[in-house]
């Protein structure tokens, strides 16, 4: 129906709100924890729940494909109808490759450089890792750039994981500073 098709600036709009709102959710409850338990174990608590919810969101694409009838591979994760990145409204721009995604004007990053805490923000993109590992274990996502460590656009690679990215991600303990370099605290 017509009446149920929105402008795409208007979506895009849409989309920013929500993403500025999850920015600013994970920056409280990230800070919370920080005060509340110290900086160490506040971290490793953050890191924990943010490691949990990219498992859950990886394992949930790989279920999606699964029922349309594709492998859990790296060509295939985009088709998923969850949990990708969004195509408008959370960055500016977005390219895309074979192996590397560049996506420019990050509304996450941009709302953690505003209220000066690309340190707890940068938590937050944790999630890529984890999210692809929850996907397909053999496989990770890293950043080689990110907005949240000073770079001006974030740029992921997909890659094969190393033995102990898969321990790290199986692990109770979830240290994922370990697992993306560009993000390192």
């Amino acid at each position: 129906m017509v009446e149920d098709l929105i402008p795409l600036d208007e979506a895009r709009k849409e989309v920013e709100l929500v993403s500025k709102r999850l920015a600013l959710l994970h920056l409280c409850y990230a800070k919370t924890l920080v005060d509340e338990y110290g900086e160490d174990r506040g971290t490793e608590l953050v890191l924990k729940a943010i490691a949990e919810y990219g498992r859950v969101m990886g394992e949930k694409t790989r279920e999606d494909l699964e029922l349309k009838g594709l492998e859990p591979s790296p060509e295939n994760f985009g088709k998923g109808d969850t949990f990708r990145i969004p195509r408008f409204g959370m960055h500016s721009d977005l390219e895309e490759t074979d192996s590397t995604i560049k996506l420019h004007g990050c509304v996450m990053g941009k709302l953690w450089r505003e209220y000066g805490e690309e340190d707890l923000g940068k938590l937050y993109c944790y999630v890529d890792p984890a999210k692809y590992m929850g996907f397909n274990p053999e496989f990770i996502q890293v950043h080689e750039k990110a907005m949240p460590a000073g770079h001006e656009y974030c740029e992921f690679t997909v890659r094969h994981s190393t033995p102990e990215e898969r321990e790290l991600f199986r692990s109770i303990n979830k240290d994922f500073s370990r697992i993306d370099p560009c993000l390192n605290l």
